[in-house]
């Protein structure tokens, strides 16, 4: 299908204008990430349960056996056992563990010695998991030397090791997964509202009777709130760099990038919306349910996925923002770590085109018809 560039501009020079003189897009493009930032990194912190977590045993004796049933039989932990901590290192960069504890191999002399020690490495990308192992881990310990019948005055020390987020800030775990749920404002809510205002006054209409093509049409929807888009990105990642200080590790240009495929879902999320409904509080409603509310509960963002029901995670994998979240947090945190960016940039681009695909759809029958 070839596509008029001259019709292709005319319709993104509308749709600009249109976004220029409405200041309830304004509003929601500029000030509503603003204020969703600055609750992120002042108002709220986090708690979970259900932590994965690796066990690294050097040396299997019956005192390490024990140590491991007290994390096994524990709720809040979900334990996986290796010899070497190398076993675990990846999983922790990957985002699949949340702590590794290790046993040295001279942990039954150091009992002995009344001197026992252990390791405990973090991911501090999510500080309140962190200190939840930590505090948690230190609990079981003690309870164990008791039920052991181990000194309790045993010189213990605990080293604990804070990886991808060393001062253990709540804004260093939320701020960057707050970009995606500002995208999806813009993304859905926006061009869901604006689009539903366009048939309640007959505008559309009056779109769609000309020989514009239906590519064209969807194109020069997506085009100027994509770039809105991009822009509210970038005032995002700067204040989140330089005003709340967030360290990141990663490529601008991979941000770049998959923030732009994210913001092709989100908008096709929001363009499939108003296609559907062409009223705006029904829109409205649509959008929230649809696109915000997900975001914000099921993506991982405020609730590990993991304590969810297994229903309710399947669900998850069908929201582009689990993947969004996913990918932010570990260019922030961790660096350019290709074995989660990619699958996941896959994941939100697969997502969008099938939306996509179904908006051209309608959007052909009701030409046609």
């Amino acid at each position: 299908m070839i596509i008029n560039k001259q019709r292709l501009l005319a319709l993104f020079i509308k749709e600009s204008l249109q976004i220029i003189r409405d200041p309830s897009a304004l509003i929601i493009a500029f000030i509503l990430p603003l204020m969703l930032l600055f609750l992120m990194g002042y108002a709220i912190s986090l708690d979970s349960k259900h932590i994965p977590v690796g066990i690294v045993i050097e040396k299997n004796s019956a005192h390490t056996s024990s140590l491991i049933k007290a994390f096994q039989t524990s709720e809040s932990f979900d334990v996986q056992i290796a010899k070497d901590r190398r076993a675990f290192v990846k999983q922790l960069q990957e985002g699949k563990l949340r702590a590794m504890i290790v046993v040295p191999a001279n942990f039954d002399k150091d009992i002995l010695q009344g001197k026992p020690k252990i390791q405990i490495i973090t991911d501090g990308s999510e500080p309140s998991i962190a200190n939840f192992v930590i505090k948690y881990s230190f609990a079981l310990w003690q309870n164990w030397l008791k039920f052991e019948k181990l000194s309790t005055k045993a010189n213990i020390n605990i080293q604990a090791r804070y990886w991808f987020n060393a001062p253990l800030l709540s804004s260093y775990f939320l701020l960057p997964g707050s970009i995606a749920i500002t995208l999806t404002l813009i993304g859905t809510l926006l061009t869901a509202l604006v689009v539903a205002r366009e048939w309640e006054r007959g505008t559309m209409e009056a779109i769609m009777s000309t020989p514009i093509k239906i590519l064209e049409l969807l194109l020069g929807k997506l085009l100027p709130y994509f770039v809105l888009g991009l822009f509210s990105l970038l005032i995002c990642v700067l204040i989140t760099l330089f005003w709340f200080e967030i360290p990141f590790r990663g490529s601008y240009l991979l941000l770049l990038l998959t923030s732009s495929v994210y913001l092709f879902s989100a908008l096709s999320i929001g363009l499939l919306i108003s296609t559907l409904a062409k009223n705006q509080f029904v829109a409205a409603q649509m959008a929230l349910i649809i696109g915000f509310l997900p975001a914000m509960i099921l993506s991982g963002f405020i609730f590990q996925i993991s304590s969810m029901p297994s229903w309710l995670q399947f669900l998850t994998h069908i929201i582009p923002a689990r993947y969004f979240i996913n990918i932010l947090q570990t260019l922030f945190l961790a660096g350019n770590i290709y074995e989660i960016i990619i699958p996941n940039t896959l994941w939100m681009l697969g997502i969008g085109l099938f939306l996509f695909g179904i908006i051209f759809i309608i959007t052909k029958k009701k030409l046609s018809s």
